[in-house]
């Protein structure tokens, strides 16, 4: 096996998300793929760590032990909030402190050892008046917050960012197609509306492409020093200009394999500009690749597009060495007859 070139970003860690295997969203989409099949391609691929995927197990010892039998972290969980819609708040803020609760005990088995990266953050978006879920076209449908939902949004965030200060975490949002913040002048607004302090961005780069802004222009930009996560997610160029889904629900794009990896020759972000950005910024913490896309697409499995990824990143200098096949080698690869 050829070994890639060994990278020079040692503060940077590599994950993936297990949407890759089974959907979140959408729960159907690889339903058929264990939590252990997608844990152990995670590791086999070579990434450090993954989010919590709604087939993992429950509790944190089961969670724990499966990780440590595959060298793995988790990066960050996810949490909805719903600050802008009636008796969403005591709904956030119960489900966020369970959240809380559960990491806490998860880094206990960090700090014994057990794990190798405690989490230190939590990634929210709010999908109150959210229409990513609903059999609706995302551009004939698209939510706007008045100022008073601007301001419950921005109060809420807060309080929850200095509930996870208390305990060592940090929040960070990210902005999302189909919700109140998915543009970057709506990113920018949400930056301006909450304290530093306690509400950082996560940056997904392929949500942000999708809703027609610049990631490198984020990074570069006044709240560039603020993102502590960012997901490295691709959009299938085909897809996006494809006049067929112009009234396309978020479902019907993701059927349509509207994300794909970095890496795909099929993408259109730009990602050797982002991680240059990044590294002028002198970004620590994860990295984490996010796809969404179906479990199988033209007969090659999630774990080609997992290696695919990761080799990808090595050839552009990112994360932690790499011996799995380089990226010259997979990125022609078809399946097997």
């Amino acid at each position: 096996m050829t070994s890639a070139t060994p990278t020079t970003t040692p503060d940077i860690r590599l994950g993936i998300t297990p949407t890759c295997w089974t959907n979140d969203d959408f729960p159907l989409m690889g339903d058929d793929i264990a939590f252990e099949q997608s844990l152990s391609e995670i590791a086999f691929a070579g990434f450090q760590g993954c989010s919590i995927g709604h087939k993992f197990p429950k509790t944190v010892r089961e969670l724990a032990a499966a990780l440590e039998l595959r060298d793995l972290s988790i990066t960050e969980p996810w949490t909805s909030t719903f600050f802008t819609v009636p008796d969403g708040e005591d709904r956030t803020y119960r489900e966020f402190q369970e959240r809380l609760d559960f990491l806490s005990k998860l880094n206990d088995f960090a700090d014994a050892g057990k794990l190798r990266v405690r989490c230190d953050t939590i990634g929210v978006a709010e999908f109150g008046n959210s229409v990513h879920l609903q059999t609706l076209s995302l551009k004939s449908n698209r939510r706007t917050f008045s100022k008073e939902q601007w301001d419950a949004l921005g109060t809420g965030l807060n309080a929850l960012g200095e509930l996870a200060a208390e305990r060592d975490f940090k929040v960070a949002y990210h902005p999302h197609m189909g919700t109140g913040v998915q543009t970057q002048e709506e990113l920018v607004t949400l930056m301006q509306n909450t304290d530093e302090r306690y509400v950082h961005l996560l940056l997904d780069v392929g949500h942000l492409t999708w809703a027609g802004g610049n990631p490198v222009e984020v990074i570069e930009g006044d709240h560039g020093h603020r993102i502590k996560h960012v997901h490295l997610k691709n959009i299938r160029r085909d897809v996006f200009n494809r006049p067929s889904m112009a009234a396309g629900s978020f479902r019907d794009y993701v059927e349509a394999g509207i994300f794909t990896v970095p890496g795909d020759k099929e993408g259109m972000v730009d990602f050797p500009s982002i991680i240059n950005a990044l590294k002028r910024r002198n970004y620590q913490g994860w990295l984490v690749v996010e796809a969404e896309q179906e479990f199988q697409r033209d007969g090659l499995q999630p774990l080609h597009y997992a290696r695919l990824a990761r080799g990808y990143l090595a050839e552009l200098g990112v994360g932690a060495e790499y011996t799995g096949r380089p990226y010259s080698e997979l990125v022609g690869l078809q399946p097997c007859e």
